[in-house]
Parts: structure tokens; sequence; C-alpha cells
């Protein structure tokens, strides 16, 4: 099985509302694979700014590592991404990364929560669920 790198961040702002990007008809966080060397912290902030069109103003802690198994050209991958936490103030203008099928960004506060649990990956709502704690709407 091969494994793939990826690295990625749970993004606030000075509102309280949190970044997600709507990719392949399901809402998602952002994240992307690493480049060859690239250490894990700095391509999460690269891949959020490159996916969401921001400036990350501060990348804080490392929140935790998750994997999945998919596969690609009937190769099992396994992706091992490491998520951190973020923070970009007076960003406003999104702008999806289009050729990487992100079709919509958007800063999303707690009352939408349950609208993303209900059209989005099974990770990714296990991670809003222990990293979101108190912050959705169950």
């Amino acid at each position: 099985m091969k494994m793939i790198k990826a690295a990625g961040g749970i993004v606030a702002n000075e509102q309280n509302r949190y970044l997600f990007i709507f990719r392949n008809g399901k809402w998602d966080l952002p994240k992307g694979k690493l480049d060859l060397g690239e250490k894990a912290r700095n391509a999460a902030v690269r891949e959020v700014e490159e996916e969401c069109g921001v400036h990350i103003k501060e990348l804080g802690k490392k929140i935790c590592n998750t994997y999945h198994v998919y596969e690609m050209n009937k190769e099992l991958i396994l992706k091992k991404t490491s998520w951190y936490w973020m923070m970009a103030i007076n960003q406003y203008v999104l702008t999806p990364q289009l050729e990487e099928g992100i079709t919509d960004v958007r800063w999303l506060g707690r009352g939408d929560f349950k609208m993303i649990q209900q059209n989005t990956y099974p990770l990714i709502r296990d991670l809003m669920n222990v990293e979101f704690q108190g912050l959705n709407v169950d």
C-alpha cells in the first residue's frame, strides 16, 4: 500500500467562523499533499492559502493526524493528514481553487455545522465532533 502525506487546517477568523471548502459535492476542510521534502506545518499553510485564497496570519498547534484509505488507478492508497489550528484575520474575499475541484469557499459559524455534518466525509465529521467540542450543534 502506498502512503501519501497531506496537511491541512481548521482555520478560524476574528468572528469565530471557520473556513470550509466545497469539493466534489461535499463540504470539506482545506488540505493537500506535501511537496517533496516539505514539512507538514509548511504544507498545511500553503495548501489552505492556495485552496481558499486567504493569508494565514497565525499557525497554531497541531491538532492530530488522521488516516483514510482510498483506491487510485487500482492501487490502495493510505493518506495520512496532519491537521493544525490556524487563524486568518480580515480575510473576507475567498477564492476557490477551481483547478482542484473546489467550487465554493465559505466562512461558516456554529449554526451551519449541522448542514456541514450532513454532507461531508465521515472523517471530517469525526474531526468536527472532536475539535469543535462545545461549538457544534447536535
